[in-house]
C-alpha cells in the first residue's frame, strides 16, 4: 500500500512511526536499501551548519530535486521531524514536477525544448575534501523518445537544483545546441514561475511520529 500510493501520487506518509533515529532507519531499510552518500547513508541533522550546505540553515528553499550533482540522483528519500520546539515555521513543500513539465511543454514548447536538451551540470563543494559532479552534464528535464519512427518523448527524470547548478557557458560556441544564455534563462524563468505558482505548491507541516 505504501510503495503504491508513492508510485502514483508521488508522495506517501507513514504515521506511527517511534519518533527515534533508529526507528526511523529501521523503517527505511523494510522498503530499500539505503544509499551511501558523502553525508553518510542514514543521518540526522539540525540547522547548525555543521556542513556548508542549505539544508543546515534556516533558509527557506525553493522547490528542488537533491543530489543533482550525482550521475545518479536519489531516487526514493524519507524525511522524519524528529523535533520542533520553540519556533516557527519548518513546513515542507512539494511539487509535482512531472506535472510542471506537462504544463511548460503546453504553454511553452519552447522552452520545454530547451530545458529537455540543453545539458547542464551540477555542483557540491564548499566542505573539505568535498567536490561533487556528475560524470555527465544532463538537462534540466530528461526525456527518451519513442521506440517506434514516431516523435513522442517521455519524461523520465526532473533534475532542477538552482543553488546547485553549474554555470552556464560564457562563450556560444560551448553551449549545447547554441542555445543563448538569455534564452535559457528565460525558459528557466517560466519553469520556475510554474514551480512556484499555487496551484503547483503543497505545503504540509510535518510533526513528530509522521515520516514523509
Amino acid at each position: 500500500m505504501l510503495i503504491t500510493t508513492q508510485q502514483s501520487h508521488g508522495f506517501a506518509y507513514v504515521d506511527g512511526c517511534p519518533v527515534t533515529t533508529s526507528a526511523t532507519k529501521n523503517l527505511l531499510e523494510r522498503i530499500a536499501f539505503i544509499k551511501p552518500t558523502h553525508y553518510g547513508g542514514f543521518w540526522d541533522f539540525t540547522s547548525d551548519l555543521s556542513l556548508k550546505d542549505t539544508a543546515y540553515t534556516s533558509l527557506a528553499l525553493g522547490a528542488h530535486t537533491d543530489t543533482t550533482y550525482f550521475s545518479e540522483p536519489a531516487g526514493l528519500q524519507m524525511f522524519h521531524l524528529l523535533s520542533h520546539t520553540g519556533g516557527e515555521g519548518g513546513a515542507s513543500l512539494l511539487v509535482d514536477g512531472f506535472r510542471a513539465a506537462n504544463i511548460l511543454k503546453h504553454n511553452f514548447p519552447g522552452a520545454f525544448e530547451i530545458l529537455s536538451t540543453f545539458k547542464l551540470s551540477s555542483h557540491a563543494s564548499g566542505n573539505d575534501g568535498i567536490h561533487l559532479r556528475p560524470s555527465v552534464a544532463r538537462p534540466v528535464l530528461n526525456v527518451i523518445s519513442s521506440a517506434d519512427s514516431s516523435s513522442e518523448q517521455t519524461l523520465y527524470q526532473v533534475r532542477w537544483n538552482n543553488d546547485d547548478r553549474a554555470v552556464l557557458p560564457a562563450s556560444s560556441e560551448s553551449r549545447e545546441g547554441g542555445v543563448s544564455v538569455d534564452a535559457w534563462y528565460d525558459a528557466a524563468r517560466k519553469w520556475v514561475d510554474i514551480l512556484r505558482s499555487a496551484e503547483s505548491e503543497y505545503w504540509e507541516q510535518l510533526r513528530p511520529g509522521r515520516a514523509l
